[in-house]
């Protein structure tokens, strides 16, 4: 019997300034949070919500982990594929 795969993940990308934020941190907590945080949005792209605004360009989104004090700014492609605008300490 072959073995049962669980649901794709989505890919995560990074914006630039997202890129230099990551390069800002230093600490294994830090590292752990922003981990932690990407895998859930990872699994289910659609899990933050919707931040209102302009519909002409992608939808935004803020998923928020009060657990980890980790806030994520992202869209989701078309290809399912996320990409991470601002990484936030709440």
């Amino acid at each position: 019997m072959a073995p049962q795969h669980g649901p794709r993940r989505a890919r995560i990308t990074f914006s630039d300034s997202a890129a230099k934020q990551l390069e800002n941190l230093t600490s294994e907590a830090e590292i752990h949070a922003l981990d932690r945080a990407l895998v859930v949005v990872s699994v289910d792209p659609e899990v933050g919500a919707p931040i209102p605004g302009d519909t002409a360009g992608p939808q935004l989104r803020e998923y928020t982990d009060e657990v980890e004090r980790v806030r994520l700014l992202y869209w989701v492609t078309a290809l399912k594929t996320v990409v991470v605008v601002a990484y936030l300490e709440v």
